[in-house]
């Protein structure tokens, strides 16, 4: 064999022995990169308003308003604030309503009442309109000039 034989078979064998050093220190770049990638995303995921343990719902947890603060809560206040508009807005329509109510039965009960009071006093004239009643009234006042035709009504006839 020749010498330059020997030494590029002396380079090769060298080579995978510098490449596996290379490819150690590429593997830890590649590592630390991952790592480094790793800890980023953690970071991005973490908060500080990650939600705490769930506590024991009590009626002093309740009555204190510390359920008030909970992340479900919070998460939901437009749905209260809806709730608690349409509540507001069906007390006032009922509210309402009942004035409502009121008027129309306190108008019901004048209209009867004008009822009554204009059949009274219908009867009332019709009674006093009555041919026996204005007899009985024309002979009371002697004075008066009317008094009981004697002779029926005559029809006159006008030709055309």
């Amino acid at each position: 064999m020749k010498k330059d034989d020997i030494q590029e078979e002396l380079k090769d064998v060298e080579q995978p022995f510098e490449s596996k050093e290379e490819q150690d220190d590429e593997k830890d770049v590649r590592a630390e990169e991952a790592l480094k990638e790793t800890l980023k995303k953690i970071k991005e995921t973490a908060r500080e308003e990650d939600p705490k343990p769930s506590q024991q719902v009590n009626l002093r947890s309740i009555l204190g308003g510390d359920i008030l603060t909970a992340e479900m809560v919070r998460s939901q206040i437009w749905l209260f604030v809806l709730i608690v508009a349409f509540s507001i807005v069906y007390v006032a329509f009922r509210y309402q309503c009942q004035q409502d109510m009121q008027t129309i039965d306190r108008l019901e009960t004048e209209l009867k009442d004008a009822k009554n009071k204009a059949l009274a006093a219908s009867s009332t004239l019709t009674e006093k309109c009555r041919e026996s009643h204005v007899l009985d009234i024309l002979k009371q006042n002697k004075d008066s000039l009317l008094h009981i035709a004697d002779q029926p009504p005559y029809i006159i006839q006008i030709p055309e």
